[in-house]
């Protein structure tokens, strides 16, 4: 597995996980239904904890949010934004490796796309972003 990277900083209050597979020789990537926006397709993501590292916090994420153990494999990007709530959010994002299904701590519907359709179903262009920058990554095999 190639070094993660990524420099850990005290802006990033939030890491979040592009979870990808093959199936039948097509990639797929990870969304997950919003839990404030349910009409919403995201990335799963969620706060950092004390003593946590980014990367890790992305892997328990997308474990808690979809049941899905990932290995992180590359830093993809971060973003910045305010949430519903008004609060500050910047997430750190990490191209992850499909590892297997456990189970689900939320109960939050979820779908493997393509690239193409996970671009297509998201309404934020920096999500859309930082799906474009995983891409690339697989592209350049840094997966």
């Amino acid at each position: 597995m190639p070094p993660l990277t990524y420099r850990p900083n005290d802006r990033w209050s939030h890491a979040g996980g592009i979870v990808y597979r093959d199936e039948a020789g097509v990639r797929r990537i990870l969304m997950v239904r919003a839990r404030p926006a349910p009409h919403e397709w995201v990335l799963p993501k969620g706060h950092i904890e004390n003593g946590e590292t980014a990367d890790r916090a992305a892997e328990r994420e997308v474990r808690e949010e979809a049941g899905i153990e990932a290995e992180s494999v590359a830093f993809a990007g971060e973003i910045a934004f305010t949430s519903p709530r008004g609060e500050p959010v910047c997430a750190a994002f990490f191209l992850m490796r499909f590892v297997r299904e456990v189970a689900a701590d939320e109960d939050r519907e979820m779908a493997w796309c393509t690239f193409a359709e996970a671009i297509a179903f998201t309404p934020f262009s920096n999500i859309r972003e930082i799906l474009r920058s995983a891409e690339s990554l697989i592209a350049r095999g840094l997966s």
